[in-house]
């Protein structure tokens, strides 16, 4: 777990703890957009039913791409810090002891 002391020291890396606290905080913002998109949706249906039906069509595509592409990046950067590790792990075994 990540503690107040390895923000000052450079042996361990943060962003593999804390990225997963910024891939749940996009998912509550991008539902929550999509949320706002809905309701904007509704509310422009008693103006247009076509404008405002699109609307929550592209707000509903909007939450799944958020969350697509918010995972997607949250992977990579966990797959980069993985390969540090590994590479790390081949350089140990490569050294003569």
């Amino acid at each position: 777990m990540l503690e107040f002391r390895d923000l000052f020291q450079w042996d361990r890396f943060i962003t593999p703890t804390v990225i997963k606290t910024f891939y749940w905080l996009v998912i509550v913002l991008s539902v929550l957009f999509g949320l706002s998109g809905i309701f904007s949706g509704l509310a422009l249906m008693a103006i247009s039913p076509f404008t405002g039906f699109l609307t929550i069509i592209s707000s509903l595509a909007g939450v799944v791409v958020g969350i697509i592409f918010s995972r997607i990046a949250a992977e990579f950067v966990l797959i980069v810090f993985r390969i540090n590790e590994h590479l790390g792990a081949i350089r140990e075994q490569g050294q003569p002891r």
